[in-house]
């Protein structure tokens, strides 16, 4: 696994191209949600589940035809919110905070955003610009990169022990990690902060 270092700026490795974009899924977090799975990732993470989306350009470029559908599909009074995967959603910030603004304009509060990223929240708060308006905009962060000797099938939302799911609002609010209160008990399990 390679350890990208968070001051990288998205501008200088994406594309804005998309790996794939799944609607109306019921694994990418809570709730119905629509995922959105951007290209290139830096971490090459071993057992990765989505290798192909390593590259940065895998897949389509993002267009605002994909944008309109994503927008609509959210608009579905059944879908809780948005998922935002890979990839690296922190090293394609330009189409991760379009969708997200996009979708906040039009949706308002009413539905919720998460992420998964190999960086940690820690990371990501002493990160480039572009990714600290990202985790300003997240509900739920999962982080950390995925560990194959640490991973467990058992934890939600999460592939190996070493990642966390945590609560961003709380955690911005507390300047650190704050697990999110619902996966305290998920599988029986307390998330470490």
């Amino acid at each position: 696994m390679r350890q990208p270092q968070p001051d990288w700026l998205s501008e200088r490795v994406s594309q804005d191209h998309v790996a794939d974009y799944k609607p109306f899924v019921f694994v990418d977090g809570e709730g119905v949600r629509c995922s959105l799975y951007v290209s290139g990732c830096l971490f090459a993470c071993e057992g990765c589940f989505n290798e192909a989306a390593w590259s940065f350009r895998y897949g389509q470029p993002y267009t605002p035809d994909l944008e309109d559908r994503i927008v609509a599909d959210l608009g579905h009074e059944s879908v809780q919110g948005l998922s935002l995967l890979g990839g690296e959603p922190f090293l394609n910030t330009n189409v991760c905070l379009r969708v997200v603004a996009r979708m906040k304009a039009e949706c308002g509060t009413t539905k919720d955003v998460w992420a998964w990223s190999g960086f940690t929240f820690e990371q990501l708060l002493q990160g480039s610009p572009d990714k600290v308006a990202l985790l300003e905009q997240l509900d739920v962060l999962v982080d950390g990169p995925f560990t194959l000797a640490e991973r467990d099938l058992t934890l939600a939302f999460r592939g190996s022990r070493n990642q966390r799911v945590l609560d961003v609002p709380a955690s911005l609010r507390a300047g650190g990690a704050v697990a999110w209160s619902s996966c305290r008990t998920a599988v029986g399990r307390r998330v470490a902060p």
